[in-house]
């Protein structure tokens, strides 16, 4: 059974930062691209960030980019999102989500996702 549990969500003040962690189970994450969404109230999911299993390629949302960073650790079977700089408008839930297919990724459809962790931003 697939499944994807995220941690390290939490409160932080604007300036702050905060690592999410995202733990696999049921397949080989090394076999799979994965990725970060988010979705804040009244909004639309958003594609935050994702690395490719082919070659490692990441790929950032406009508004997190240089800011976040997507890294994954195979060996640990441990994905990652280190969250710098955050701002009020990055509160949201963060879900880590996985796919075979890169293309799905990028269509914001992978098949596997978890429950998603909440990250808020304020002083």
């Amino acid at each position: 059974q697939v499944k994807l549990v995220e941690s390290g969500g939490g409160l932080v003040q604007p300036g702050g930062s905060l690592r999410l962690t995202c733990a696999p189970s049921g397949f080989r994450l090394d076999d799979y691209s994965i990725a970060w969404f988010r979705q804040a109230p009244g909004k639309e999911r958003e594609g935050v960030a994702c690395i490719s299993e082919k070659d490692g390629r990441t790929l950032y949302g406009a508004s997190v980019k240089g800011r976040f960073t997507i890294s994954r650790d195979n060996s640990k079977k441990l994905m990652f999102l280190q969250m710098n700089s955050l701002e009020p408008e990055d509160t949201a839930v963060y879900y880590c989500a996985s796919d075979r297919y890169w293309n799905n990724i990028l269509e914001a459809r992978p098949t596997n996702w978890g429950q998603g962790t909440q990250v808020t931003v304020s002083s």
